[in-house]
């Protein structure tokens, strides 16, 4: 049905498409051939649907914050710092995640790029106008939290608990080990920018992906899930 509007559960697509106006009356006609090709027709509409259930039922939602792990977005008083170096790949053991980089800037309108959700799902991606991860300030690395293929790399970041380490090995060789300090969701109708990218006295860290309930008329998720984090130590070629 290629004019119909594909319909999304839980930020998955559903291969199925719904009628807008239901169902257009079958032509009448007698004989018992009719009323058998009826009755099948009728049992493989009920198939189809137990079928969509079934699917819908197995769909595995991405975990949410947890109010435990709020914690705090503020920085550890270590005042450790590195120097600038660009970051090229992220590996947080916890979730499992283990990506390459992309860097990206802004779109047009001035909104922050996010991966391609058809090519780049998998990737996640620093955010090329933030602080270089170690440095002084706010680095932002963000991913998708799904894609119509299924779960993406940061399905399952709303899963960090305080304490959880994420590695960000930088193009210098060095890797910059942050701990995670809170995790945290927004509505994005109230998302705090400054909080996130804005100056900060110490090496913080914020990663962000979607989360919280999808808006089927929109296509979006209405919430995002952040992390923040403060560099705790670092680990250089060589030992």
């Amino acid at each position: 049905m290629p004019d119909a509007p594909w319909r999304r559960i839980a930020g998955f697509r559903v291969v199925v498409s719904w009628p807008q106006a239901g169902y257009a009356p079958p032509p009448a006609v007698a004989g018992l051939r009719a009323r058998v090709a009826g009755i099948a027709g009728v049992l493989l509409i009920m198939a189809g649907t137990a079928a969509v259930g079934l699917a819908v039922a197995s769909q595995v939602h991405a975990p949410q914050p947890s109010l435990a792990q709020a914690g705090v977005i503020g920085g550890s008083s270590q005042g450790l710092s590195l120097a600038r170096s660009v970051p090229v790949s992220v590996r947080i053991p916890a979730i499992g995640v283990d990506s390459k980089l992309l860097r990206l800037g802004l779109n047009a309108d001035g909104t922050v790029q996010v991966p391609s959700i058809r090519t780049s799902a998998g990737q996640a991606a620093w955010y090329k106008y933030s602080a270089t991860p170690g440095q002084i300030g706010s680095s932002v690395i963000e991913g998708h939290v799904d894609s119509q293929q299924g779960p993406a790399v940061f399905f399952r970041l709303g899963a960090l608990r305080r304490g959880d380490a994420i590695d960000v090995r930088l193009a210098d060789g060095v890797t910059a080990v942050f701990r995670v300090t809170g995790v945290r969701e927004y509505s994005k109708s109230r998302f705090p920018s400054k909080a996130i990218y804005g100056a900060t006295g110490f090496a913080a860290l914020r990663l962000i992906t979607c989360g919280g309930a999808f808006d089927y008329a929109t296509g979006h998720y209405l919430s995002s899930t952040v992390v923040f984090a403060s560099l705790a130590s670092s680990r250089h070629p060589g030992g």
